[in-house]
Order: structure tokens, then sequence, then C-alpha cells
């Protein structure tokens, strides 16, 4: 798989896992975001007073700061996860290469990793 091919992948990846998990996200604070509408609806006569587009605007307002937040944190988190093995994957490169006397360059470690790919392959079919 080429290094091009490698990267679309990762970043189709990175965008469902953004969807899915931002949509969770906007489904649990707006329910929330509902509940404490109502709650202060039922509770508070100021609020009770409000116009309905107001109450609306409310709970669409914690619906996307929960899309928001939610898609952000799983970003974040599945990039600190990749990131962490990459940098597993360079250091098993470099530390092969330097054992056969190469020196561990960016070329070196692409055709490593492309070798590595080739044998996993191999031993898989």
């Amino acid at each position: 798989m080429s290094e091009r091919a490698r990267r679309a992948e990762a970043v189709d990846r990175a965008y469902t896992l953004q969807v899915v998990e931002g949509s969770k996200a906007a489904a649990k604070t707006g329910a929330f975001g509902l509940g404490v509408v109502t709650l202060a609806h039922y509770t508070w006569p100021f609020f009770r007073r409000q116009t309905l587009p107001f109450k609306t605007f409310l709970v669409s307002l914690t619906a996307v700061f929960g899309l928001v937040i939610g898609a952000d944190n799983a970003l974040l988190s599945h990039e600190v996860e990749f990131r962490r093995s990459e940098q597993a994957i360079r250091r098993l490169a470099t530390l092969d290469l330097t054992r056969q006397g190469l020196v561990p360059t960016e070329t070196a470690i692409a055709h490593w990793r492309a070798e590595r790919a080739r044998q996993e392959a191999a031993a898989n079919s």
C-alpha cells in the first residue's frame, strides 16, 4: 500500500470516527438540554414566559455544543493513538535498519515499511 493510499485511509477513518462520536455526543447533550429546558419551563415562571423559538434555540445550542466537543475529543484521542502506533513502527524500523548497518533515513524507513508489508502479506497468503 502506498503512503498516499495509507494516509487517505487514515483520513477516512478519522472522519468516520468524528461523525459517529460527534453524533452520539450531540444526541446526549441535546437530550440534556431538552431536559433542562423542560425542567426550567415547569419550575421557573420567568422562563415559562419565554417564547418557543428561544427555548428551541437553547436546546439546539446544547446539541451543537455537544457535537463539536464530542467530535473534537474523538479526533484528538484518535490522533494520539495514531501517533503512538507510528512512533512504535518508526522505532522498530530504526532499530532494524541500524542493526543492518544502514542509516535510518525517511527513504530507508519507507522501504523497510514496504518490505515488511510484503512479508506480512506473503505470510498471510
